[in-house]
């Protein structure tokens, strides 16, 4: 089943920006078979459910384990909204 997820990431610390580019990075070097697009406000990511799904735990458990706390809010939807028009 595919997915598509959108996700923002909020560290709860300053200089911030820095933390969010690590995150960024780790998940783009990971992608693999999902495709990744990131704006200013968030980050969407389409795939298979649970290769989104793997990539999205590693990367996130990596970076609250190196930066402590951080919100994740994540909104999935089954399917590709790549296909909706207007998603952009």
């Amino acid at each position: 089943m595919n997915v598509s997820v959108e996700l923002s990431m909020y560290p709860l610390q300053d200089d911030y920006k820095p933390k969010i580019k690590n995150f960024l990075d780790m998940l783009n070097s990971g992608a693999g078979e999902v495709e990744i697009r990131t704006s200013n406000m968030s980050t969407r990511i389409f795939g298979e459910f649970d290769t989104v799904n793997a990539l999205l735990n590693e990367c996130m458990k990596k970076s609250m384990q190196r930066y402590g706390k951080i919100v994740f809010v994540c909104k999935y939807l089954q399917g590709d909204a790549r296909e909706l028009s207007g998603y952009e």
